[in-house]
């Protein structure tokens, strides 16, 4: 099996489980307890929240643990919306978000806030001047995405967190797909808020952070027994957050990159080269994530590309793994300007730094004669 789908998640390294299991079955207390086992729960999930602190730049107690990526989201957005809605009802995100944070505005207009949806250039950028024109008197938050999760563009956060700073207005960013992919620094780049998970970094599912910089006024959305600063009440996952420190401490290092980037554009330049009508969706070089290749093909369904590339052992996707069912096309194309037919022709290639160059090799190799054979048979295709 040759998997090209870690922007939909990635395998456990095998030594963030190693990590992982004393805190199932030897170390399993509750650490809100006060004996010993209860201590240990407590001193790994110290532990791993300053190892996730120092990786952006954050103090340890603006890290508060979360099941996930989408809690993160909705947490940031509807916990900000509410505890600040006397300053105004005014929201601003883009329209290539991940569906948890275009869903949690959604939500938020029925609940009488007002939301403005960016567009973007064609490689999938933010305009500066965009941002700032729609910002006003009442808009409380800022939301937009750093590496996007199905066209690989990462946005210039430092250029927008400064004009949200200068109108005093926060900023959110999921950094899902980035997070251990580029430089990060909270603080360098003005950011209020921000949305991290482990499964995209070789961790387990289920596990997630939200930094919340100290003094940011934001309304918790479980209620409980108080727990992470009184933020997410609810018995921490001890087993997840050691691994997801694991993962981050793993990921930190530049030759992951590198290696990543490397066959990134070796796919890119095969793609490419050897079959006509494709294009290369998102941003180009150091401006995109570095495991990403996003294309689409004229004259054919990507969900066929898809489906024949399974039946030889290779897994991608045609976008978001989280809306992969839908019969839509990807709204993130559609916002770049694309028509509906070439949206429904893309295809997402996602690398891990467990891929090799033998893999990416036998992909340029398949991958041609896939196109070759549907465009046969296609009626959208030239003669067909």
């Amino acid at each position: 099996m040759i998997y090209l789908d870690n922007g939909a998640t990635t395998m456990m390294d095998p030594d963030v489980v190693k990590a992982m299991i004393p805190y199932f079955n030897e170390k399993y207390g509750n650490a809100s307890s006060t004996h010993m086992m209860g201590v240990w729960a407590r001193q790994a999930i110290d532990e791993a929240r300053h190892t996730i602190a120092k990786s952006i730049g954050a103090k340890d107690e603006e890290i508060i643990f979360t099941s996930g990526g989408t809690e993160s989201n909705n947490a940031a957005l509807k916990g900000v919306a509410f505890a600040n809605k006397d300053r105004g009802k005014h929201i601003i995100t883009t329209k290539i978000e991940h569906d948890c944070v275009l869903n949690s505005c959604k939500w938020l207009e029925t609940q009488g806030f007002e939301v403005t949806y960016l567009n973007v250039d064609r490689e999938g950028f933010v305009r500066p001047e965009d941002l700032e024109k729609a910002i006003r008197k009442d808009t409380i938050i800022v939301s937009i995405i750093h590496g996007n999760n199905e066209i690989g563009t990462i946005q210039d956060l430092k250029r927008l967190g400064e004009i949200c700073r200068k109108h005093n207005v926060y900023f959110h960013t999921d950094a899902c797909q980035s997070y251990t992919k580029t430089e990060f620094d909270v603080k360098k780049q003005n950011l209020d808020l921000v949305t991290l998970n482990a499964h995209k970094i070789h961790g387990p599912k289920g596990i997630g952070a939200l930094y919340i910089r100290h003094g940011v006024k934001i309304t918790p959305l479980l209620h409980g027994g108080g727990h992470e600063f009184r933020m997410r009440s609810g018995t921490e996952n001890v087993p997840g957050i050691v691994g997801f420190a694991k993962s981050v401490k793993l990921a930190m290092h530049d030759k992951h990159v590198k290696h990543m980037a490397r066959l990134r554009d070796i796919l890119i330049k095969d793609i490419t080269e050897n079959i006509p009508d494709v294009l290369l969706n998102g941003a180009k070089g150091e401006k995109r994530l570095c495991n990403n290749v996003n294309v689409s093909f004229r004259y054919v369904e990507g969900e066929s590309i898809g489906a024949l590339l399974d039946a030889k052992g290779i897994s991608s996707s045609t976008g978001s793994a989280c809306s992969s069912h839908s019969l839509e096309p990807s709204h993130v194309l559609m916002a770049l300007g694309m028509k509906a037919e070439e949206a429904h022709g893309s295809l997402r290639l996602t690398l891990s730094r467990f891929t090799t160059e033998e893999e990416i090799k036998k992909v340029s190799s398949e991958l041609p004669k896939i196109i070759e054979k549907l465009r046969k048979i296609s009626p959208l295709a030239k003669g067909g």
